[in-house]
């Protein structure tokens, strides 16, 4: 078995999206025993702009056909995604969106022959976790409430183009820990701990048996926390023996 896994963000260390990431990873190999990892960090060495400039340019002017190195670099790109059995993306939003080195990333793939949007869809129904994280808070009823563009692209290309069997985990107010202003303009309450993970995870779809789920991840500290158990509703009381009614009621009812 053969997780592909991909990072992009600037930070080696402190990260939300690895730190997610690592505990997905950790929970596929425990499923997984002897399983391989192919990674690729876009953050650490990301690709060169100019190899998509070439390929696309050689489609709409063949006459100029791309160099070989941008030809062996989307092959490689191509082949590491193709020899996968499950897929792990840890990737944070930058100014509202995919950091650039992703978007250069996913430009390239999409101008492959088998993977773009012309393509047989060899990845489709695989198993993939994204990983996502936010600085601050954009979900419903916030101030920036649809500033998030990362994620409803990233599901649009892996889960409908790619048409990988896609799960979200997300991390949220990333930011909140130190910079305490984060919190109150997201129109939220976030405690310590909170604020430290400012985690989330959910699915975005059917769960599958694959070790790469919400579940998985649910057991870590930056888990979404499990709401406390409600009171139990005590019995109502046993209605008193009805009596004979009396004459002044029979006229009222």
């Amino acid at each position: 078995m053969n997780l592909f896994r991909l990072d992009a963000s600037i930070r080696t260390e402190g990260s939300a999206s690895r730190a997610l990431a690592d505990t997905a990873e950790q929970a596929w190999l425990a499923q997984h025993p002897g399983g391989v990892v192919t990674r690729r960090d876009l953050g650490v060495q990301p690709l060169p702009g100019d190899a998509w400039t070439a390929l696309a340019g050689a489609v709409v002017n063949p006459s100029v056909p791309a160099p070989d190195e941008a030809r062996e670099l989307l092959d490689r790109l191509g082949a590491e995604l193709l020899d996968a059995d499950a897929f792990l993306f840890a990737v944070p939003m930058y100014n509202w969106n995919v950091p650039a080195q992703v978007k250069t990333w996913l430009d390239l793939i999409l101008n492959h022959p088998r993977l773009g949007v012309h393509g047989d869809w060899p990845l489709k129904g695989k198993p993939a976790i994204l990983t996502l994280s936010r600085g601050g808070g954009y979900g419903p009823g916030s101030p920036k409430e649809g500033w998030d563009h990362a994620t409803p692209y990233l599901r649009r290309i892996l889960a409908d183009v790619f048409g990988l069997d896609l799960h979200i985990a997300e991390a949220e107010l990333t930011h909140a820990f130190w910079e305490h202003g984060v919190a109150a303009r997201a129109g939220r309450r976030v405690d310590e701990d909170g604020a430290r993970a400012g985690r989330r995870a959910r699915p975005a779809g059917r769960p599958a048996d694959h070790g790469l789920t919400p579940r998985g991840l649910s057991r870590t500290s930056w888990a979404r926390r499990a709401r406390p158990p409600a009171r139990p509703v005590p019995p109502a009381p046993a209605p008193a023996p009805a009596g004979p009614p009396s004459p002044s009621c029979g006229s009222r009812w």
